[in-house]
């Protein structure tokens, strides 16, 4: 590797060699970790919307509310609070402008165990006033209607199917005033509208009904020990998801993608692993008598393949530790000046990056299975040298 070479262009060939790894491994480090923080960065949003638990009926869309069960679930170990909810897709109607949304009814409680509270766009999260119910909507709802929240005398009028009403009257109607406006994420923004508990199940003619319970915990880390005490509470029916399950198509989908850039960044690297290839070649052809001088001293073909294949690895190790030093040296520039900005108008202004110990550990045993792999042909050719040494 660093032996005397009678020419410059074999250490200029390894210096690209080493050169090129180390890109492809400090870009494969990075995009992983740009990956890691846009999924981190969504976690976050979702987390200020799903509760720790949310527990529903596995049949049905909505069951009976019974105060015991709400009590015994409040006397769980780890359970900070419980809110019920009834959820339904309505019609809403704002100044002859029409759209669906998700109507989801919360009762008080809900008030203390969401973020939504630190979300709101405008307005306060006031679900009932003295003027009568208030609704909360999310931003993408708002400019669809073309909502005013300082319009005192607009009502959104809130359209739900009437079972009773027949073909003469086939909808129940109530109105709403819209109190203020939530922004977390496009998709629950795009939505949901938040109501009372009580104006919900008026509308949906279910009285004492609920869709199910959110749970917020003290520690979440300890969530499989209380869903067990709560299965025990509840009995068979009720499925319990944590706030992973309640977004999981969303999360395989983030992997998927991390996964899939991993793979095509790890065939990049395949492309460059011909620059170790040539390298070496080089070098075969440099230390041919060399090598003829070892195999004629007793030296074995496995030994003179090995020190070849050694070779490459010195190549790849080095464009490893390259570009694990580029990759956080980035990482820290980016976190500190922002050198890759986000265009105006997304909820941060410099691409979120989160360095993982595992993404290193998998970045490296990739690379050097490249390198491993991108040696093997020149050291056979090496070890398979046979031509007599002439000397003049």
């Amino acid at each position: 590797m660093f032996g005397k070479k009678s020419t410059q262009a074999i250490n200029i060939i390894s210096g690209v060699s080493i050169a090129g790894i180390g890109v492809g491994t400090a870009a494969l480090i990075l995009v992983m970790s740009v990956l890691n923080g846009f999924e981190d960065l969504i976690k976050g949003l979702f987390n200020s919307f799903n509760a720790d638990l949310k527990i529903t009926v596995e049949q049905g869309k909505s069951f009976e509310y019974h105060d015991s069960v709400y009590q015994g679930l409040m006397a769980v170990q780890n359970v900070k609070s419980v809110s019920s909810y009834l959820e339904e897709t309505a019609l809403l109607e704002y100044k002859e402008i029409k759209d669906f949304a998700t109507l989801k009814g919360v009762d008080t409680h809900f008030y203390h165990q969401t973020n939504l509270v630190a979300k709101m766009e405008q307005g306060e999260f006031i679900l009932r006033s003295p003027q009568g119910f208030q609704a909360i909507v999310g931003q993408g709802i708002r400019n669809k209607l073309a909502i005013s929240i300082d319009d005192p005398f607009a009502n959104m009028s809130v359209f739900m199917p009437n079972p009773e009403g027949g073909l003469m009257n086939p909808f129940k109607k109530r109105s709403v005033r819209p109190a203020g406006i939530f922004s977390i994420q496009q998709d629950y923004d795009n939505r949901y509208v938040f109501v009372d508990l009580e104006f919900m199940q008026e509308l949906v003619g279910k009285a004492g009904y609920i869709t199910g319970y959110e749970v917020q915990l003290d520690q979440y880390d300890q969530k499989k020990q209380t869903i067990r005490e709560i299965k025990k509470i509840l009995g068979p029916g009720f499925l319990i998801q944590d706030r992973y399950q309640q977004d999981a198509a969303f999360y395989k989908l983030m992997k998927i993608e991390k996964w899939v850039s991993y793979a095509i960044l790890s065939f990049v690297l395949v492309l460059v692993a011909f620059n170790i290839v040539g390298a070496l070649w080089m070098i075969v052809l440099e230390k041919k008598k060399d090598i003829m001088v070892l195999k004629s001293m007793g030296m074995k073909e496995p030994t003179v393949s090995g020190i070849f294949v050694a070779t490459g690895l010195w190549i790849t190790g080095l464009g490893i530790i390259l570009g694990f030093v580029v990759a956080v040296v980035f990482y820290f520039l980016q976190l500190e000046f922002g050198l890759v900005p986000i265009p105006e108008g997304f909820l941060v202004d410099r691409y979120p990056l989160n360095l993982r110990i595992f993404d290193f550990m998998v970045v490296g045993i990739t690379v050097i299975g490249i390198g491993f792999f991108a040696s093997v042909l020149p050291a056979k050719k090496a070890a398979r040298l046979n031509e007599p040494i002439r000397y003049e």
